[in-house]
């Protein structure tokens, strides 16, 4: 079947259970860090915040295959979390994930749109530039794990005046 990518209503009949297999991806991609269910649902009582989902026509919009969950607030918009289930990775879903973001931003007449990486996620990073990221702002010993070295945090700019 065909990847469908789409921003979900909230109002949509199986809105929760989207969210509930979001956070099941994020537990399996971001083990150290993952964002709860509830912790989603919570931040959805913000009208501000979106999420884009990717999932196989066929199936119901329950099959997320990766997401990107994001808030966009007047000429500014930031990637909360966007992720992509293992098994479709390295399938250039995150960059058709990018396509449907960056046409709903512009279509808001968004100018920038900011995320954060951890310094160490090269593929993540070379991922990001090239969908024209720049770093702007480097956080140092960010990110803290347990018994680990302190890992600084990338603040990564996206500019879209630039393509219009």
């Amino acid at each position: 079947g065909m990847t469908v990518i789409q921003i979900l209503s909230k109002d949509t009949q199986d809105f929760r259970q989207v969210v509930q297999a979001v956070a099941a991806i994020e537990s399996i991609v971001q083990p150290q860090d993952a964002w709860s269910y509830q912790a989603m649902i919570d931040l959805f009582e913000q009208d501000s915040v979106h999420l884009l989902i990717a999932y196989e026509s066929a199936e119901s919009a329950a099959a997320v295959q990766g997401y990107c969950l994001y808030q966009s607030v007047f000429e500014q918009a930031e990637i909360l979390r966007i992720g992509t289930h293992p098994d479709y990775q390295r399938r250039g879903l995150a960059s058709q994930i990018f396509a449907q973001l960056h046409l709903a931003l512009r279509d808001k007449q968004v100018e920038s749109l900011l995320l954060e990486v951890r310094a160490d996620n090269t593929p993540a990073i070379a991922l990001y530039k090239q969908q024209g990221f720049e770093v702007i702002h480097q956080r140092k010993n960010y990110y803290q794990l347990n018994q680990k070295p302190a890992v600084d945090a990338l603040i990564m700019q996206l500019t879209y005046r630039d393509f219009k």
